[in-house]
């Protein structure tokens, strides 16, 4: 019976509300930090694309090659399509400033 009435008091409700914000602020600050490491990830990935492509001469083949790759050794993400990789190279070069 004690239990019913501590989740009416205002102290407990207030206390509730509380830990109820924290934790979502924590959600949103976990989720944020999360794409900022994927950005940083696609960011090195696109520049590594453009460069090998560059130096090394590998043209196209390398984004067929690299997405069988990287689909291969990581199943479960799906963000390593040969399209998406094209997207991502192209992302790098319009936001680098580089052509």
């Amino acid at each position: 019976m004690a239990d019913m009435e501590l989740n009416r008091t205002a102290a407990y409700q207030s206390w509730l509300a509380g830990l109820k914000d924290r934790i979502r602020v924590s959600q949103l600050r976990a989720a944020v930090r999360v794409n900022t490491e994927l950005m940083q990830v696609y960011w090195q990935l696109g520049r590594g694309i453009v460069e090998k492509q560059r130096e090394a001469g590998w043209g196209d083949a390398l984004i067929e090659q690299l997405s069988r790759d990287l689909s291969a050794a990581f199943p479960q993400v799906k963000g390593f399509s040969r399209t998406n990789l094209f997207y991502v190279r192209k992302w790098y070069l319009f936001y680098s400033g580089e052509r």
